[in-house]
């Protein structure tokens, strides 16, 4: 094995390729030899936010790069960027603090979505608002409310991406009475009519945005494909549902230079 070839987080524990130090609060709760191959290595697989902002500031290259890093865990950096970038989202506007807070019905009618903007994975943070009930109990969550307009949908396009290849795309319908699409929320897969302008968007949001390792959440809706979030912890479920092993995949890109 090319020793050169370490990760922090565990992800990819399970790929040959690979050695997975883990994730240490201090640099020095590494042994020396584990220091020493983050220093010789001329790339380190998911540093995490924290060791990925240390090793850009270090030009050491990092996978997902520094760039993924940076937008996938904040929603509210994501909006601005797809917002500059012209990719097609949602109206979506953040409130800071009670008085922006009491201006949201100003912009946005019942029903609409709020959602968790920073850390939320697995559909949890995400709310659907049908009234000042739903809305006063969700302000009272943090400072900060992230509201999206209410897009009436019953499926989205989850396509994952690394190094702008589309490695993977599948439906995923929610449950009856769900409005969310999150398989951890009892939604299902389905692999029939992926849409050609649906991955087309996936890979050029992902090429503007320099999203290396991400995926990406794309739906239909009033005639148009709109992004509705990125992701870099993606799950595996539709992958083994498809018969692909992620590990294995990986691996071969690590061989064949790809990443």
């Amino acid at each position: 094995m090319n020793t050169k070839r370490i990760a922090l987080e565990s992800r990819l524990r399970r790929c040959k390729n690979v050695i997975t130090l883990g994730v240490r609060t201090n640099l020095s709760d590494y042994e020396n030899w584990q220091i020493g191959l983050i220093r010789q290595s001329d790339v380190i697989f998911y540093p995490t936010p924290f060791y990925a902002d240390i090793f850009d500031t270090m030009g050491k290259r990092t996978f997902p790069n520094y760039h993924t890093y940076k937008y996938v865990m904040d929603k509210i950096k994501q909006t601005a960027l797809f917002n500059l970038l012209k990719v097609p989202h949602p109206k979506t506007r953040v409130f800071y603090g009670d008085y922006q807070k009491s201006k949201i019905l100003e912009y946005f009618r019942f029903p609409f979505v709020a959602k968790i903007p920073r850390g939320s994975a697995l559909g949890k943070g995400i709310y659907l608002i049908r009234n000042e009930s739903d809305l006063a109990t969700y302000n009272r969550l943090g400072r900060v409310a992230y509201i999206q307009e209410y897009l009436d949908i019953d499926r989205d396009l989850r396509v994952v991406l690394i190094r702008g290849q589309i490695i993977h795309a599948y439906w995923r319908i929610a449950r009856e009475g769900e409005f969310r699409t999150n398989l951890s929320q009892g939604a299902t897969i389905s692999f029939d009519n992926i849409p050609e302008e649906g991955l087309a968007l996936a890979q050029n949001t992902a090429r503007l945005c320099q999203l290396d390792d991400v995926g990406l959440d794309i739906c239909f809706s009033n005639g148009r494909y709109w992004v509705l979030e990125a992701n870099m912890k993606y799950g595996h479920q539709g992958f083994r549902q498809a018969g692909i092993d992620f590990h294995e995949l990986i691996d071969e890109m690590i061989e064949n230079g790809e990443i």
